[in-house]
């Protein structure tokens, strides 16, 4: 069964760090380009950046993606953490960039003090 698991999310005070983990089954995350994404309540979904197939990490602005092919295993690193990062965070693996063949469930990310 073909499946993505997103976890890590929950409380975090601004300014803080945050890994949110994106596990595959069914499937190898390698062999896809990896996306993550977000929603705000009210808002539309976003995307936030993502590393193509075979890249071992990419970097933007605060967010750092990486891969672990051992753990079949995408990570999202968020560091200096805003109340405006507050969203559903979604991981999803396609054969580019900008096409989303799966998606996982999602893992909520709320940055409060």
């Amino acid at each position: 069964q073909v499946q993505l698991v997103e976890s890590g999310g929950g409380l975090v005070q601004p300014g803080g760090s945050l890994r949110l983990s994106c596990a595959a089954s069914g499937f190898t995350l390698d062999d896809y380009d990896i996306g993550w994404f977000r929603q705000a309540p009210g808002k539309q979904r976003e995307g936030i950046s993502c590393i193509p197939t075979g890249e071992g990490s990419s970097v933007k602005g605060r967010f750092i993606i990486s891969r672990d092919n051992a753990k079949n295993t995408v990570y999202l690193q968020m560091n200096k953490l805003k109340p405006e990062d507050t969203a559903l965070y979604y991981c999803a693996a396609g054969p580019g960039c900008s096409v989303q063949r799966y998606w996982g469930q999602g893992t909520q990310v709320t940055v409060s003090s």
